[in-house]
C-alpha cells in the first residue's frame, strides 16, 4: 500500500501525461502499473506505507533492489526498460512539483536488450495472405471484410487499431485517409486502389444497417470487428500457406514499410506514412533490408560459395 498523497500524486501526474501527450487509455493504463507496482516495492522493501518524504529518499541501493527483484520474478530486460521509463517521468514529474532531488532514481541504467527487428513478409507471401484470408468465412461479406482489413494493413501500412477505428464515415475511401496514431498524433496516408477496391467490395456486401459513426469494419453480429477476430483469420492462413507465426497483422504493417525501402522509398517519407515520431523507429528497416541484400549476396555471388 503506499500512502494518500502518493497516490494523489500518481493520479495527478497520469492527469497530466494524458492532458499534455495526449496518451492513449492502454498507455496510462500500463504507466499506471508499473509506477504503482514501483512504489508498491518500495513500501514492501521497506517494511512501511510510502508516503511523498519516503518516496523523495529512494537511494540507489533501493533501485538495484527493485531492479533485481524484477528480474528475479521472471520480468525481462525489455519490460524492466519499459518500467524504468515510466518510473523515471514519473520522478521528474514529481521532483519538479516537491522540490527534491531524483538523482537515485533518473542515473539508474536501464538493462540491454537486443532490439527486435520487424519480421516483414516477402512480397509473394504478403500477395499471398490478402488472397488467402477469404477463404477462411463462407459468408461473403465476411470474406470480403477480411480481404478489405489486411490488405489495408499492408496496402497503407495501417496498424490493426488504425483499421478498425475507421467508420462508415470513412466510406468509400477517399485517395487520402486521416489517420490518428499512437498518441493522437495525426497523417495523412494515400490509399491504393486496391485497397479501395476492397473496401467498396466488403460495403456492397454488408447486410446490416449502417450510420456514419458506426465502425466500417464488424463482426458477424453486427458489432464491432476485434483485433482478435483478425488475428484468428490470419493464423488460419498462415498454416494453410507454410508461414511462419510471425506472419502476424503486425507484419503486414512492416512489410509495406520494408517493401517501399526495398522499391527506393525515402526513409522520411516512410517515417510519416508509418505515423513514427522517431526516425530511429523506422530505422529499424533499413537493418532488415541490410539483412536480406546480405543474403542475397551469399546466395547470389560466385565467391560467396
Amino acid at each position: 500500500m503506499i500512502a494518500p498523497a502518493l497516490s494523489h500524486a500518481l493520479a495527478a501526474w497520469l492527469k497530466h501525461v494524458g492532458a499534455l501527450q495526449d496518451g492513449s487509455d492502454n498507455t496510462l493504463k500500463a504507466y499506471h502499473t508499473d509506477v504503482l507496482g514501483f512504489l508498491s516495492f518500495m513500501s514492501q522493501h521497506h517494511g512501511a506505507q510510502q508516503g511523498l518524504a519516503a518516496i523523495a529518499r529512494i537511494t540507489v541501493s533501493d533501485m538495484r533492489a527493485w531492479m533485481a527483484q524484477m528480474r528475479a520474478s521472471g520480468v525481462g530486460a525489455r519490460s524492466l526498460a519499459r518500467q524504468l521509463s515510466a518510473v523515471k517521468s514519473f520522478y521528474r514529474w514529481l521532483s519538479d512539483r516537491e522540490g527534491f532531488e531524483p538523482t537515485a532514481v533518473l542515473s539508474t541504467r536501464a538493462p540491454k536488450f537486443q532490439k527486435k527487428l520487424p519480421r516483414p513478409l516477402a512480397e509473394d507471401a504478403a500477395r499471398a495472405m490478402i488472397d488467402r484470408v477469404s477463404f477462411q468465412a463462407e459468408t461473403p461479406w465476411v470474406a470480403a471484410r477480411d480481404t478489405a482489413v489486411v490488405t489495408l494493413l499492408y496496402g497503407c501500412g495501417l496498424r490493426i487499431s488504425e483499421a478498425l477505428s475507421l467508420t462508415w464515415a470513412d466510406a468509400p475511401l477517399p485517395a487520402t485517409l486521416t489517420i490518428k496514431g499512437k498518441g493522437g498524433k495525426e497523417r495523412l496516408v494515400p490509399v491504393i486502389e486496391a485497397a479501395k477496391d476492397a473496401v467498396d467490395d466488403y460495403i456492397h456486401l454488408f447486410p446490416f444497417p449502417m450510420t456514419a459513426a458506426t465502425p466500417l469494419f464488424r463482426g458477424v453480429r453486427g458489432g464491432a470487428l476485434s483485433p482478435r477476430a483478425v488475428q484468428k483469420v490470419m493464423e488460419a492462413a498462415r498454416l494453410q500457406l507454410g508461414l511462419p507465426a510471425t506472419a502476424t497483422p503486425h507484419a503486414m504493417r512492416h512489410s509495406f514499410a520494408t517493401h517501399l525501402l526495398t522499391a527506393g522509398g525515402d526513409l522520411r517519407a516512410i517515417q510519416e506514412l508509418l505515423g513514427h515520431a522517431s526516425l530511429t523507429t523506422t530505422q529499424a528497416y533499413t537493418a532488415v533490408d541490410t539483412v536480406h541484400l546480405m543474403e542475397v549476396y551469399a546466395r547470389a555471388h560466385p565467391k560467396a560459395s
